[in-house]
């Protein structure tokens, strides 16, 4: 009822399960690069935790969306089973069929059989339990023995426990010690802080049709209070609180309309003097309260049940106008319409993102090369014939700033559509990307929200590794990387003793300790990670993601 006078095109808090309204926090996201960085761990557990309501099924739904081509999917939604019960829920999820009567041995085999032929193709299977706080010691340690089929490289099955935060305290006791230790990654969700409260509202609002911040300070950090940063609660308690400031004909959500909203959802109150008239009186109660929550639920299920494959937006544009519009109206004040400033229009991904070629064009003019995605169609390739090297991978902001090369972000539009921007400079949190409009300047939350950390970069790959030196000289790159080492070695010790005692060791310890240096994985190979940060820091020429000190942008 307030969309018109707000200018929504629809509720921005409904209960509905809309995909288009999920936003994914910094924790979001960071439980979400837990469970890529887990599935490419060949084998054995990932555990994702968090409070009800804390978006544990967002996570997981994203997760689903963005696996790699070659995982295969089982989902077991309901987990209050019995060992048997469960065999034959993933039996069933991975099509395997099997008597109504199979016993437990018999569907052990047939998922083994089914495991070794997917592994034969390529293929790699993945059982996601959702609720997995339900699940029972013994049908946990029925699961850990269905990880005991292996190869000699990896395991032939991994599996995803969502839940609650009492499975972790299931998870430590001494009987399911052995599944414990086969944890490869783990991740519990907290709440929306405090910070990054006025962007999920945000974002839900711009997603509705009104990119500007409606609720002050003080209003948001009374939802704070009352909601703990559990997105669920926010939700109740937003919807309500415009409801109220509709009904007081205020363009503004103020703490006013929030005590209210809080009142009224816990039904210890009256209404206020800032709250909606007795004409409106229907929608108070904790009777509709109930009611939401039901519908909430029954929604949520056919949605998933209807469309098991939803993409993800976010559109957290406006935010960084919050302060002035805030100052503009002070809380003992109702807003008016002109006191509502226009923010910065939202980044448009599918009218301004590029196809992958066309970012592969810009991405090549930033190291002064040129590329035809027409006749050279395989990008990689062609940096290859250039002495520059390809990266495809998934990861943070940390992970661009370290490699620090400006890179192809993938990106989804409003329709769930893949396209893509060139990051070319990171500064704060003012990005410079390439748009299909040519060049702009934008907040990097705003890239972020639409970003869940796949990229490309291109670096200058070592010259003169191909070939060994000739019979009984050590290979060229054991000659090139011993060089390296050692002018690392004059740039990064910190004393003459410790230049000396680097320059002593053999190469694979040298390169633990550049390893080490830079925060990277220390195993002494030097990969694709170690060879770009050595690039950097020996000054090798090309272009730069992030600027050094006192260097202009």
């Amino acid at each position: 009822m307030y969309n018109d006078f707000f200018g929504f095109r629809e509720p921005p808090f409904s209960i509905a399960p809309d995909p288009r309204y999920l936003y994914l926090s910094d924790r979001h996201r960071e439980a979400l690069a837990h469970m890529m960085y887990g599935v490419q761990g060949q084998g054995g557990f990932i555990v994702i935790t968090g409070e009800v309501g804390t978006g544990k099924t967002t996570v997981c739904r994203c997760f689903i969306d963005n696996v790699p081509d070659h995982v295969d999917i089982a989902l077991i939604l309901n987990p209050r089973l019995s060992s048997r019960e469960l065999l034959s829920a993933i039996c069933d999820e991975l099509g395997i069929d099997h008597a109504a009567d199979a016993t437990i041995k018999s569907m052990v085999d047939a998922i083994n059989r089914d495991l070794l032929d997917a592994h034969a193709r390529g293929r790699h299977k993945l059982l996601i339990i959702d609720e997995a706080q339900n699940l029972a010691p013994g049908v946990l340690e029925q699961l850990r023995l269905l990880t005991n089929l292996e190869t000699s490289e990896k395991k032939l099955l991994q599996i995803v426990l969502v839940g609650q935060p009492e499975l972790r305290s299931i998870l430590a006791l001494p009987q399911l010690r052995q599944l414990n230790q086969r944890v490869t990654a783990r991740y519990h969700l907290d709440a929306i802080d405090r910070a990054e409260l006025p962007a999920y509202l945000q974002h839900r609002l711009g997603v509705a049709g009104r990119h500007q911040q409606i609720f002050t300070r003080p209003a948001i950090a009374r939802i704070y209070r009352f909601s703990g940063g559990i997105p669920r609660l926010i939700n109740l308690v937003s919807d309500r609180a415009l409801l109220g400031a509709y009904a007081g004909d205020e363009l503004g959500v103020r703490a006013k309309h929030v005590r209210q909203a809080i009142r009224e959802i816990r039904g210890d109150g009256k209404e206020g003097a800032g709250s909606r008239p007795a004409s409106a009186s229907r929608f108070r109660g904790t009777g509709l309260v109930l009611a939401s929550v039901l519908l909430a639920v029954i929604a949520t299920l056919w949605w998933f049940d209807r469309y098991p494959d939803w993409s993800i937006r976010a559109d957290t544009s406006g935010v960084t106008r919050q302060g002035a519009i805030e100052r503009s109206a002070p809380e003992s004040e109702p807003k008016t319409a002109s006191s509502l400033t226009s923010a910065r229009p939202p980044l448009n991904i599918g009218a301004e993102g590029l196809e992958l070629g066309a970012a592969f064009v810009s991405l090549f003019g930033l190291w002064d090369e040129s590329y035809n995605p027409v006749t050279a169609p395989v990008a990689c390739d062609h940096a290859a014939a250039l002495g520059l090297a390809c990266l495809e991978q998934r990861g943070s902001r940390g992970t661009l700033e370290q490699i620090n090369r400006p890179a192809i972000l993938t990106l989804r539009d409003t329709r769930g559509a893949t396209r893509y921007l060139v990051l070319t400079a990171l500064t704060g949190d003012r990005a410079r990307i390439v748009t299909s409009d040519g060049p702009k300047v934008v907040s990097f939350e705003d890239l972020q929200s639409r970003w869940f950390g796949h990229f490309y970069v291109i670096w200058r790959t070592p010259e003169s590794l191909a070939a060994d030196g000739g019979a009984g000289e050590p290979p060229a790159e054991a000659v090139w990387l011993g060089a390296r080492m050692m002018a690392l070695a004059d740039r990064l010790a910190g004393s003459d003793a410790e230049n000396d005692r680097i320059k002593r060791m053999d190469l694979e310890q040298q390169v633990r300790w550049y390893q080490k240096q830079r925060g990277l994985t220390v195993d002494g190979i030097p990969g694709v990670m170690t060879l770009i940060h050595m690039n950097s820091d020996l000054g090798i020429p090309g272009p730069r993601l992030v600027a050094a000190a006192g260097e202009a942008r």
